[in-house]
């Protein structure tokens, strides 16, 4: 009786390098999540408009020195910033410093000092590594406050770290006109601006 043919073992995996986020084009977003090189195409419009409006929302009120109740100030906010955590590289849809930890903000390719805010505007593709391998990231390298926005169900939920580990503090969401949501809670926050209409389809 023949005996079966022995298996042939698998190569393990080749661990993703900066030089393939380099050779990607212009037009999408690499980075390296447990080793592995994760390419995401440039965001849709809903996305799109969530992210926009909710970072020159921050910047108006926050990416200044201090300077009054109405403008707090004491924050660099960035729009896809990238960061490098070791051989971890990510790219958040908007990220925030606190002048205290960053006086100065550099002309810099990446950052390697973490932020002390992060925001990701979940999508159906996304959201599960948003909510999980990023999540672990993120709280592994220091960042203090986390923020899931969904565009399309109109929510954010904001956590804070404990250890290694995220609470969630609470969610806000809909066309809430002042919602203050830490670590921005010095002023209220007009959601309502933040959203296509649920009935646009086209740039779910």
């Amino acid at each position: 009786m023949p005996m079966p043919a022995a298996k042939t073992p698998a190569e393990p995996r080749r661990e993703a390098t900066y030089a393939d986020i380099e050779a990607l084009p212009e037009h999408v977003v690499g980075e390296i999540i447990d080793g592995e090189l994760v390419v995401s195409p440039r965001p849709r419009s809903r996305h799109a408009r969530t992210a926009t409006i909710m970072g020159s929302d921050l910047s108006t009120a926050f990416d200044r020195k201090p300077n009054g109740p109405d403008r707090p100030g004491g924050w660099w906010v960035l729009f896809e910033p990238e960061l490098h955590f070791g051989k971890q590289v990510l790219v958040p849809d908007v990220a925030g410093w606190c002048h205290e930890r960053l006086p100065d903000l550099l002309d810099v390719p990446y950052f390697t000092l973490a932020p002390d805010w992060v925001c990701e505007v979940i999508s159906p593709q996304s959201g599960r590594r948003d909510r999980i391998q990023k999540a672990r990231i993120y709280a592994q390298n220091g960042v203090q406050w986390f923020w899931l926005v969904d565009p399309l169900q109109h929510v954010i939920e904001v956590l804070e770290r404990q250890g290694e580990h995220w609470r969630l503090v609470d969610t806000w969401g809909g066309d809430d006109a002042a919602a203050k949501m830490p670590p921005f809670d010095a002023i209220g926050l007009e959601l309502g601006r933040w959203w296509l209409p649920l009935s646009n389809d086209s740039g779910t």
